[in-house]
């Protein structure tokens, strides 16, 4: 990538970053506004999701550093609680929520790993909650099948959405390859404390 093409992707991700950090939306969605904000056409060159990471987080250390870390913190909290709750189908956690660039904006995402999808329905009715049934994508890019619920989050003073995705349980097996970047996309109840427990709750 020539200077100028590289500079053009490098403004595209700023922009799209800001938009991620404030207001919760995907890296994809991100990056299609930014474009048409900068009046690019579908040659740009666009980004990508390591560029959009690096983007991110130095939007987050330059523009609200601590209010980040409350705010994903906060989320971090109803996750953990809602692993515990459902603890039985192997809960694991992804996403911004995981990686540690979530905002208030942000939902919370969570893989289950069950013999029967229904049985995980039939928990949410035990714990006499209601939930909204749907899809979103999964990591090899096929529909996975989710219920949907709303939490409330008294340290952020509002509701939020948690997305329940469920695999079969054979899946679990894929669920940790590292990504692009190396890293674990997801992580279980214990890995999410250990990062809680490790991170520094008030970055400068």
């Amino acid at each position: 990538m020539d200077a100028c093409r590289a500079d053009t992707s490098a403004e595209i991700a700023a922009v799209a970053a800001r938009m991620v950090v404030e207001e919760g939306m995907e890296y994809a969605a991100a990056k299609r506004r930014a474009g048409k904000e900068l009046g690019l056409s579908a040659r740009a060159p666009w980004p990508d999701n390591a560029a959009m990471d690096a983007a991110v987080r130095e939007y987050i250390a330059i523009f609200c550093p601590q209010e980040q870390a409350a705010e994903l913190q906060a989320l971090r909290e109803v996750a953990l609680v809602w692993m515990a709750r459902l603890s039985e189908f192997r809960p694991h956690v992804a996403g911004a929520v995981w990686q540690g660039t979530a905002t208030r904006h942000n939902d919370i995402f969570l893989h289950l790993y069950c013999d029967d999808p229904k049985s995980t329905e039939w928990a949410l009715l035990d714990h006499k909650v209601d939930y909204q049934t749907g899809s979103v994508t999964g990591w090899r890019g096929e529909p996975v099948e989710t219920l949907s619920v709303r939490a409330r989050c008294d340290s952020l003073g509002q509701w939020v959405l948690v997305h329940l995705m469920l695999h079969d349980k054979d899946d679990q097996r894929g669920a940790l390859q590292p990504d692009a970047q190396g890293r674990k996309p997801r992580g279980d109840l214990r890995a999410l404390r250990a990062l809680m427990d490790n991170e520094d709750p008030h970055p400068k």
